[in-house]
């Protein structure tokens, strides 16, 4: 799969670069969606246990770590976009833990 929206790894990784632990994950996570082999949405719950499916136009939330990254996956066009990662503080203040938040977010950064 071709994974889109990798810079919003790069950075968490490079605010955090002293640890250890989330780079790899960072690493891991990035292999994991290059490396998917998916017909549909739905199946990404078979490459990362820990998705969490929080809008029906295939948006997920993954853990990494502590942090928490957004995800679109879009298999028609055979790719993964990224379209935000950030702490879970972070998580908790853009998006409230609910999902209403998360697709009024959606709608305004014009992603439904």
């Amino acid at each position: 799969m071709r994974l889109e929206g990798k810079k919003w790894l790069y950075q968490l990784k490079k605010k955090n670069l002293g640890n250890v632990k989330l780079c790899r994950a960072i690493d891991r996570l990035i292999a994991d969606l290059e490396n998917a082999d998916i017909s549909s949405s739905a199946d990404i719950k078979l490459i990362r246990k820990d998705a969490e499916k929080v809008h029906n136009a295939g948006f997920y939330f993954l853990d990494i770590l502590v942090h928490r990254t957004l995800i679109l996956v879009t298999v028609e066009n055979g790719q993964i976009e990224i379209v935000w990662a950030g702490s879970h503080q972070e998580y908790e203040k853009t998006f409230k833990n609910n999902k209403n938040s998360v697709e009024k977010w959606l709608r305004n950064k014009h992603l439904l």
